[in-house]
């Protein structure tokens, strides 16, 4: 049995353990709806060192094709049958929650690509082994707010997607703007899966929102904003940091021009002043995938991935060398460290983890970025 998993299994590092090896289990989504997040993070991880201080690491890949079940199914493959020292993953909201429990009950921490507060909070014991690199929806539905109260917008049409990311995303929403003043006019919801949001979108503009926001993560967030152009409206539209990846504007064309989002200062990396504190990390990544990648292919989820890489990297470093991979005492010091993170840079800004806040990002750590002229560009 455990031959033909391994049989499954991408491994990203094959040489002999010089003193001992650390195996991180890897679950994103490169098919399936969440393809164009999880393609980019799995080739992220193909960059990450094989080396980190003492360790030997093999990094153990598996396809959960954007399905919960199958997210679920594949890390207990890597706790149980690989035993992991930890795991990075998955690249969407409602496949991290599905992976919480056997991340806690087997004590593995877990790194989670996936934005939803929902993944690390409320704290429990499972969530204590959990960790997310995207920035918390409060700190990103707050800067959009702020974005556009500054643009004169009074009410404000919502398309989310009907899951755990489009529901935490509307709780964070709609805590930042009853303080601020605008009037959530229309919410509608829809799946990731959907092909027609007709409804819904006649519905969001029978209210007349002067700007909608959109909820959704890869190119199926383009099917509401091609539909709200297409029907005639000239608003605003702000999406999330879960579309800020080329695939979305080549899926989108001229129906995404100006779009605009409170996302991941990697996106715009070569735009950062010199000052900001993700510039030099962000641009070292860039340096990076550019070995590899197109450059211009580089987007929030490959960073999202690679500052999982960073955390583990970081905290690895920390372990007492008296402590083997492959053990729970191992484990148990790993999840510690991450969660006594102080002062990191990544390539989207300066973590600092508690007992109580495992993503350690400042509520202004996000940038607004807008399509222009058929990329990512940062919104001046």
């Amino acid at each position: 049995m455990k031959h033909s998993i391994i049989a499954g299994l991408l491994s990203l590092a094959v040489a002999a353990p010089v003193w001992a090896q650390v195996k991180i289990g890897v679950v994103l989504s490169a098919t399936g709806p969440a393809a164009s997040l999880g393609i980019p993070e799995r080739d992220a991880v193909s960059l990450m060192p094989t080396k980190v201080g003492n360790y030997d690491v093999e990094y153990l890949f598996l396809d959960d094709a954007s399905d919960t079940t199958a997210a679920r199914r594949n890390v207990e493959r890597l706790v149980t049958e690989e035993e992991v020292d930890a795991i990075i993953g998955a690249s969407t909201s409602p496949n991290s929650i599905a992976m919480i429990e056997v991340a806690g009950r087997s004590k593995t921490p877990m790194v989670s690509l996936g934005a939803a507060l929902s993944i690390i909070s409320p704290m429990d014991d499972n969530r204590r082994w959990v960790f997310k690199t995207p920035y918390n929806d409060s700190a990103t539905a707050g800067a959009t707010v702020k974005a556009l109260l500054e643009s004169g917008v009074k009410r404000i049409g919502f398309i989310g997607f009907n899951d755990a990311y489009g529901e935490s995303w509307l709780t964070e929403l709609r805590k930042a703007v009853e303080p601020a003043g605008p009037e959530l006019v229309a919410v509608e919801r829809f799946h990731r899966t959907d092909t027609s949001v007709t409804a819904q979108v006649l519905k969001v503009m029978t209210a007349k929102p002067d700007a909608v926001v959109v909820v959704a993560s890869g190119t199926p967030a383009v099917l509401p904003q091609a539909t709200l152009r297409e029907r005639g409206f000239k608003g605003d539209i702000y999406q999330t940091s879960g579309v800020t990846n080329a695939d979305f504007i080549r899926v989108g064309g001229e129906s995404v021009e100006g779009t605009l989002a409170a996302a991941a200062s990697v996106t715009v990396a070569e735009e950062l002043p010199e000052d900001h504190p993700a510039k030099k990390p962000a641009m070292a990544f860039l340096e990076r995938w550019g070995t590899k990648f197109d450059k211009d292919q580089l987007s929030a989820f490959s960073g999202y991935a690679w500052d999982a890489y960073l955390l583990l990297e970081d905290a690895l470093g920390r372990v007492h060398s008296s402590l083997k991979p492959g053990t729970e005492a191992f484990r148990s010091a790993l999840r510690d460290n991450i969660e006594s993170t102080k002062n990191l840079p990544t390539t989207n800004g300066i973590v600092n983890m508690s007992p109580t806040d495992h993503n350690g990002y400042s509520d202004d750590a996000p940038v607004m970025i807008t399509v222009k002229d058929g990329k990512w560009r940062l919104a001046q």
